[in-house]
């Protein structure tokens, strides 16, 4: 039998981002040092749901990755709070006046508890960074 035959549908909706470019890199593999640029944090009682996370570039990059992490809402400073939820690699991208140029969305579509953080990195520092915009919801 299933545990829930109603859809659950978000409260309140949110967005979230980075409140400065997201343009530094951090070669960390735990989240416990480095610059770590923090996105999100799920409301304290009822969870939230994160749909998606929209990567627009400022101007020129150089390629890159982009590494989302979820923290369980204590210190980062301690690598067993944190998790690599997935990574994804940034294209290069060059300024125009005459051509846009393209975000980079990645899909999560996925629930996350009371209090939980999402964390995101660069593996490599790029000249104009990144504006980092988090799409989901309150329950």
């Amino acid at each position: 039998m299933a545990n829930n035959t109603i859809p659950i549908h978000v409260l309140r909706h949110r967005l979230s981002w980075a409140v400065a470019a997201v343009n530094t890199g951090n070669t960390t593999t735990d989240l416990t040092s480095g610059t770590s640029y923090d996105l999100f944090t799920a409301n304290a009682v009822n969870d939230s749901f994160v749909r998606e996370i929209t990567f627009r570039p400022l101007g020129s990059n150089a390629v890159t990755v982009a590494r989302i992490w979820i923290n369980n809402g204590l210190t980062s400073a301690t690598a067993a709070n944190n998790t690599l939820l997935t990574e994804i690699t940034l294209p290069a991208t060059t300024v125009s006046q005459v051509a846009a140029l393209l975000d980079t969305t990645v899909c999560l579509n996925m629930g996350v508890p009371a209090g939980y953080r999402i964390y995101v990195t660069l593996g490599t520092t790029v000249a104009s960074g990144f504006d980092v915009t988090v799409k989901g919801g309150d329950y």
